[in-house]
């Protein structure tokens, strides 16, 4: 049995780069969050989920999936629900925008998807 591990240096780019990210993410969320417990569950699913995919576990995948939707989720709705147009949600807070989506754009990338299909258990 293999030892559990943080990072696996034989995934695909893409995954790597995600798992960096997720790490990151939720490092900064559980430092700089007002401690709600809306923001600090994702960070710790972001965290899991890394952890996951660094051990080539399935539910690491999903876990890692929806820890970057949710942020981004409650991000879109959160304007939504104040009115305000895409346009000055990007204005506003761009880097954390463009993170979250860079985010959710690696994990749903093809390749990640594919190498997750074949390899993870």
């Amino acid at each position: 049995m293999d030892s559990p591990k943080c990072f696996d240096r034989s995934l695909p780019q893409t995954l790597q780069i995600a798992t960096i990210l997720l790490y990151m993410n939720a490092i900064l969320t559980i430092l700089f969050s007002p401690g709600s417990p809306l923001l600090l569950l994702p960070a710790a699913a972001e965290a899991v989920g890394a952890f996951g995919i660094a051990n080539a576990k399935r539910w690491g995948y999903i876990m890692a999936v929806a820890g970057a939707a949710f942020p981004l989720a409650l991000l879109l709705i959160d304007a939504a629900s104040f009115g305000v147009s895409f346009l000055s949600l990007i204005f506003s807070s761009p880097l954390t925008l463009i993170f979250e989506i860079a985010l959710l754009a690696l994990l749903l990338h093809p390749q990640s998807r594919e190498h997750q299909k074949i390899w993870f258990h």
